[in-house]
Parts: structure tokens; sequence; C-alpha cells
């Protein structure tokens, strides 16, 4: 199932020592949402999730073996799933005080518990309280100071912020004037989202009935798809313009104007990832087949009229980048998922 392919070639011996390392997996299907586990226990973990145009979908939960470098599934923990999930997240529990939990969302908000040998379904939330049915779910983010907190963003213009061992709805609000892509936390009571209004916005649980509009696309009608907020400096965001090479750095203490935007891909950008353990780095790919790696404490604040700053580091892949993960417990690995691969690098 999983092969190792070669490494990197690098040309000094040293290097050559440090070499580079990746693993890739094939999946019967189109990869599409994915994630690295948390857990100090489950090192080299990951969920993939299947972008099949039919209801049922799959979710599998594979691995790294490290004495023969392949990446395997684990039959017993792949699983059945309605619609193509948008977006799947472990529990942010790395001292493995909680159950071993994976979050997905398409139609409604699943949370699936892990067992050694089955997976089940623990809670189906929908946030509409007048219909079975609920607008589709772009995407979510787990608290990771409150693990009981996840929000969701839907296309029905809320985020809806849950409380997921009561299982019911914390608060929902109605967060923008359209569909809202995505949404961040940036601490205990604090969240952001990005919407098809153009919009990045940021709301206090404690005070509701106000948000902060962070900053608006300079191009008309330019929906805001991803959000990426650095947990390791929260003054700083990173979010996507739908269909566009460029990605935006905010800082929130001088709204409007960007720190510098990356616009080294040549195709549109899917995914960011801020590195987990360093402040000034953050990682992005697209559909230019590449995954690039910035360091914005080299922007100086002049770049964005000139042309902005170069990654330090650049891989090619096998075909269209959709979707990145940095690991948060083992942050010298990244992960990028492009047509049926997911492959594990070292950086």
């Amino acid at each position: 199932m999983g092969t190792s392919s070669d490494p990197i070639q690098d040309v000094s011996d040293e290097q050559q020592q440090k070499r580079s390392e990746i693993y890739t997996y094939e999946a019967p299907w189109h990869i599409y949402a994915m994630n690295w586990s948390v857990r100090r226990d489950k090192n080299y973990r990951l969920a993939i999730t299947s972008l099949l145009e039919q209801y049922p979908n799959r979710v599998e939960i594979v691995h790294l073996d490290e004495s023969n470098g392949e990446i395997r599934s684990d039959p017993t923990l792949s699983f059945e799933h309605p619609y193509p999930p948008t977006k799947t997240m472990f529990i942010p529990d790395r001292e493995c005080q909680r159950p071993d939990l994976l979050a997905t969302s398409s139609d409604f908000l699943r949370l699936w518990r892990i067992d050694d040998d089955h997976v089940e379904l623990k809670s189906s939330l929908n946030s509409n309280k007048n219909s079975e049915f609920c607008g589709p779910l772009t995407s979510f983010d787990w608290n990771e100071a409150d693990p009981r907190r996840i929000g969701t963003s839907s296309t029905d213009t809320t985020c809806t912020i849950w409380d997921i061992d009561r299982e019911i709805v914390d608060t929902q609000l109605i967060a923008h004037d359209k569909e809202v892509f995505d949404i961040a936390w940036g601490g205990v009571g604090v969240f952001a989202s990005v919407s098809a209004d153009g919009s990045v916005r940021v709301f206090d649980l404690r005070d509701k009935e106000h948000s902060t509009i962070i900053y608006e696309s300079s191009e008309p009608d330019s929906p805001l798809v991803r959000l990426g907020w650095n947990k390791q400096d929260p003054r700083y965001m990173a979010t996507v313009l739908m269909d566009s090479a460029k990605v935006v750095v905010l800082d929130i203490r001088f709204p409007a104007i960007p720190v510098v935007e990356l616009q080294r891909h040549q195709a549109s950008v899917n995914a960011i990832a801020w590195a987990p353990h360093s402040s000034a780095h953050i990682c992005t790919a697209g559909d230019d087949s590449q995954a690039l790696i910035w360091d914005i404490s080299s922007a100086g604040g002049r770049e964005v009229d000139e042309g902005g700053i170069d990654p330090i580091l650049a891989y090619t892949a096998g075909a269209e980048v959709e979707q990145l993960q940095w690991s948060s417990s083992q942050p010298d690995w990244v992960a990028i998922a492009f047509s049926n691969k997911l492959q594990i690098l070292r950086v």
C-alpha cells in the first residue's frame, strides 16, 4: 500500500547525513481532508478522507511504520462517512487525558471515537434546531486551549460554537454577509472567520454582539477561502483568496494593511499551515504542485510593493496539492495530499 520514495538528493555530505525523508501512501480514492494526530502515544498517525461524488465516502486512519518506512492503513479503523468531509481533525489532547476522538464536517459535525480495533460514531451534531437538515459545513476548528469547544463555519453565513461534552450549541452567530468558508481559534474565547464577502472578522465570545473586521480583500467580490491563525504569535494570521496565487499575511494590530503578500505560487493556493514551533514560518501549497515554506521575519514592510519575499524551501509534488498539515507533536514533519497520494516530508 504505502511506499517509501527516494530521499531528496542534497549536495554536501553534511546535508546528505541530514537528508530529507519522504514517505508516500496511495489511497484507493482521491484524498481531500487530512490531519495529524496530536497524542504523544500515537506518533506518525494521520486521518485521510475521500472526495467521491456520491453519498458514501471513506475515512482512513494511517500510520508510518518506522521499521520498514511504509505508511499503512489499519482496515479496522477505516469507516464509511456520509458525503465527502470538508475537514477532519484529531482532538488536540497531547497528554492523552481525554478519549481518542476524530471530528469531521460535512452536512453535520460528527465526532468519532477511536478504539484499538474499531471506530464508532459518538455524536452527530446539527446546529439547525428547526430541521433535521442544516447548511453544509465548510470547515471547523478545535480549540486547543479548551478542547470542549469546536467552532464550525457554514454556507448559511453562521459560525457555531459547540460544547462537545454536553453536545449542545454554546453560541451561534451570523458571522458574515455571505457564506463562511473557514474558521480558526486564536485563544480560549476568541475566533476568526473568512467568507465569500471578502472579509476576515474576529469575534470575542465575551461580546457576541460585535466583531472586528481585520481585513477586506482589495478586489471586489473576492471570497476568502482559508484562514490560519499563528499559534506561536497570535498577532499574525494568514488568509487565501479564492482562485488566487497569493497568500495575505495580516497583523491584527494593524488592520487592513497586510504585513506581506506571499506571491511565488504559479497557480491557486489551496492550503496554508503555520509552523507549530516557530512564529516566523508558514507553509503554503497549491495547484502549481508546490509546497513552499516561508520565513516572514524577513518581511520588513516594503515588500508588498516590491514583489514580496522568496520562500526558503520548496517541494514539488506529483500533482496539484490540495491539503497541507504541519504536525504539532512532531514539528519536523509536514504532510501534503495530492490526487490519491498522501506524502509526509521531513522539513
